[in-house]
C-alpha cells in the first residue's frame, strides 16, 4: 500500500497498544505490510518469542524503535529531565538495552533503529559534550551492526538539530522526521523544517497536532489531516526533497486508534 506520491505506508506498532500477535492482526485488517516496529520487548524478557512472531510475518520492518524505561512524558519539564540519553544514573543500563535492541533490529533485517535522544542544549558546554559523546558511542554501535541510528525530531528546532548533525558528521546517524512533534514541542514549522533536515532524513512519521496556546505545555495530538501540520503542504515539501523512504502512521492519543490510522491511510492514498 502506497501514498499517492509512491511512498510505502506503514504503521508504528506501539500506536496499536497490543502485543505482537495483536499488531499482526490489526495490520492484516488494515491491509498494511510495512511497520515501524518497537524492539524494546525484543530486548527484554520474552524477547525470543516476540522476535520469532515478528519474523514469521510478511512484513517489511521500515525501522526498529527503542525507548528507555525512565522516560516520563507527563509534562515537558518531566521529559526534559528524563528523556533519552541525558540521565546519568540510567546511562549504563540504557547502553546495554540499546545494544540488545540493535541486535534485534539486525535480526529483523531493517536498516534503521530510531529513538528520542533527549533535549539538545548547546548553551551548557558540559552537557553538550556529554550529549555528543554518548550519541557518537550509540552511532558507533549501530554502525557496527550495519544500522543507521535515527534521531526523532521535536525537542529542538530543525536548525539546532542540523547544527548538531553537521558537527558530529557520523555516517551511522540520521533523522526520523515527525512533523507533529515540531508542533507538540512548539519548536518549528514542519514544511520549512523538512527542507533544513533533508540531507539526514531517512524515515517519516505521519502524525498531526495542534500547537499549544500556553508556552511550556504540550500541544494536542489529533488525527492526520485535522491539525496544524498542513498535510498537503508538508508532503509536497517532502516530495521536493527527493525522499524515497517509507511513511509510518503514528497515533499516540485517543481511544479510536485503529480507526484513526485507517483514516490516515485513506487520506494518504
Amino acid at each position: 500500500m502506497r501514498t499517492k506520491q509512491g511512498w510505502p505506508i506503514g504503521v508504528c506498532s506501539w500506536s496499536l497498544r497490543q502485543d505482537i500477535k495483536g499488531v499482526a492482526s490489526s495490520l492484516r485488517k488494515l491491509g498494511i505490510k510495512h511497520v515501524h516496529l518497537a524492539v524494546g520487548p525484543a530486548a527484554g524478557k520474552g524477547g525470543k518469542a516476540y522476535l520469532s512472531t515478528a519474523l514469521k510475518q510478511d512484513w517489511t520492518v521500515t525501522s526498529a524503535m527503542i525507548n528507555f524505561p525512565q522516560e516520563d512524558y507527563s509534562s515537558l519539564g518531566a521529559i526534559r529531565r528524563t528523556g533519552g540519553i541525558a540521565p546519568d544514573r540510567q546511562w549504563p543500563a540504557n547502553r546495554k538495552l540499546f545494544i540488545k535492541a540493535c541486535d534485534a533490529a539486525a535480526m529483523l533485517g531493517t536498516p534503521y533503529i530510531s529513538f528520542h535522544a533527549g533535549f539538545l542544549d548547546h548553551r551548557n558546554r558540559k552537557y553538550a559534550r556529554k550529549f555528543y559523546d554518548r550519541m557518537n558511542w550509540l552511532a558507533d554501535i549501530a554502525g557496527k551492526k550495519k544500522l543507521v541510528l535515527l534521531m526523532e525530531t521535536g525537542q529542538e528546532s530543525a536548525a539546532d538539530l542540523s547544527y548538531f548533525l553537521d558537527i558530529l558528521k557520523h555516517p551511522a546517524l540520521g533523522v526520523n522526521f515527525d512533523p507533529a512533534n515540531m508542533i507538540l514541542y512548539d519548536k518549528d514549522e514542519p514544511a520549512k523544517a523538512v527542507k533544513i533536515l533533508a540531507p539526514w532524513i531517512r524515515h517519516i512519521h505521519i502524525k498531526d497536532a495542534i500547537r499549544t496556546k500556553k508556552p511550556g505545555t504540550w500541544g494536542a495530538e489529533v488525527p492526520w489531516g485535522d491539525g496544524e501540520v498542513g498535510g498537503s503542504k508538508f508532503l509536497k515539501a517532502l516530495q521536493k526533497t527527493g525522499y524515497k523512504g517509507a511513511v509510518a502512521i503514528e497515533r499516540e492519543a485517543g481511544d479510536q486508534r485503529l480507526a484513526d490510522i485507517a483514516l490516515a491511510v485513506k487520506r494518504l492514498k
